[in-house]
């Protein structure tokens, strides 16, 4: 009997488990014969259209089949800096264009798999406006296509708020420091002049700055063609070029990022082990040139 009574409880274990939503880190738009320029204007025009804003664009990898552009809308943007850890990073999203095999591939990053992640325990707090922000994207790219096919792989629900690759792995609480700086203006000023100097061999790509909040976050190119973008998008999928590019976040004094380890997996959650050892060394390459950003 009591073999009966423990299988029965397994079975509602493994209902309830395999019935838990899943999540995937990115939707697909569509794919056209529009070349890449033509492809960028219909995206630009549709979210300016419906009320957008365009944060900055660039070449990952400086490849010209490679493009993303970064936005944002207020209704997001003003809401998810209340959360104080680091919440301004769910700010931005991303729509990445690949050009393969003759098409131009449109995808976008999901803000139901990024929000969850980023806001954790507060993401149900304020999940009607998250749900309103999913919705006007997709209203706004249905003049550019239909699919919306989520891919990129498959994470929980519930263990996006704390997930991470495998046992000893970072988390989103595990960030990295880069600089305490004597202010939030020194910080901004250092910053900006790095990106602009292209210390590191890095470029800014996007800025989204919450003055009276004294936060800010710089979107930031990796264009050392030994240890950036090029060096490991390739081995990890270009498929997956909307997660880039990678972010700095300045809180009142403090710069940090989020550690390679945990924001490369999560944006790449279908890596295997054995893909993830080579790019071993990519964290800590991430970490220094952000570090040179960052130096006063």
């Amino acid at each position: 009997m009591k073999k009966v009574y423990f299988a029965l409880i397994l079975i509602l274990l493994l209902s309830f488990t395999s019935s838990e939503k899943q999540i995937s880190p990115y939707i697909k738009v569509t794919e056209t014969s529009d070349s890449m320029q033509q492809s960028y204007d219909k995206v630009v025009t549709a979210l300016k259209s419906n009320s957008f804003t365009i944060l900055g664009a660039y070449n990952p990898s400086g490849k010209n089949s490679l493009k993303v552009i970064a936005f944002t809308k207020n209704n997001l943007k003003n809401t998810v800096v209340k959360v104080k850890d680091r919440g301004a990073l769910a700010a931005v999203y991303k729509i990445g264009f690949q050009k393969k095999n003759g098409k131009v591939h449109i995808s976008y990053t999901n803000p139901d798999y990024l929000l969850r992640a980023y806001l954790r325990d507060d993401f149900n707090k304020y999940k009607a406006i998250f749900d309103t922000f999913s919705e006007d994207i997709k209203t706004a790219l249905s003049s550019i296509g239909s699919d919306f096919t989520p891919f990129g792989g498959e994470v929980t629900a519930s263990d996006l708020k704390d997930y991470h690759y495998t046992v000893m792995m970072p988390y989103f609480t595990d960030p990295v420091a880069l600089n305490t700086f004597s202010s939030f203006e020194e910080g901004v000023r250092v910053i900006q002049a790095n990106l602009k100097a292209n210390k590191g061999q890095t470029k800014q790509v996007y800025k989204l700055i919450y003055k009276s909040k004294k936060i800010a976050v710089f979107g930031v190119g990796l264009q050392d063609t030994s240890k950036g973008e090029s060096k490991f998008l390739p081995i990890i999928g270009e498929d997956n070029v909307a997660a880039l590019p990678y972010e700095i976040i300045l809180q009142d004094t403090k710069a940090t990022m989020l550690h390679g380890k945990y924001r490369l997996a999560l944006h790449w959650p279908e890596l295997s082990m054995g893909t993830f050892m080579k790019i071993r060394n990519t964290p800590g390459d991430i970490k220094d040139a952000l570090e040179m950003v960052c130096k006063e």
